[in-house]
């Protein structure tokens, strides 16, 4: 695949033409990275529970965005990996740092998540338990 353009800078075929970029990468993340697949099941049992529970508006809005941004992470996690072992195939420091500190910010993002998740649905869970 040839990276550099050689169309135009516009256009509406050089724009229809990055979806399906992006489709392969989605594609790609999904069926190599395990994490990626694990993430979007718990999205799906997030909207689900959040359909269950009636969450308000605002509280969905919110919840799309985190579950997005977990995958988004995970993806760019992903590229880093991929452009680390593509410059070095020794285990050099600077390449496990930058592989460390890409998979750090995922989980970090997915700890907040988390807290936010819990903020959100416990207290419906637990009016649920103890009505």
């Amino acid at each position: 695949m040839n990276m550099d353009s050689k169309e135009t800078k516009f256009g509406l075929f050089r724009f229809l033409k990055s979806f399906g970029y992006a489709a392969e990468g989605i594609k790609s993340v999904w069926a190599t990275e395990q994490n990626f697949r694990i993430h979007s099941c718990v999205g799906i049992v997030v909207f689900i529970l959040a359909w269950m529970l009636q969450v308000s508006l605002m509280e969905w809005i919110i919840l799309i965005i985190l579950v997005f941004a977990v995958l988004a992470l995970e993806t760019m996690n992903t590229a880093i990996e991929k452009a680390v072992d593509l410059t070095t195939k020794e285990c050099h420091p600077l390449a496990k740092a930058a592989k460390d500190l890409a998979s750090a910010a995922v989980l970090l993002f997915a700890v907040c998540t988390a807290i936010v998740g819990t903020i959100i649905f416990l207290p419906r869970v637990l009016e649920l338990i103890f009505q």
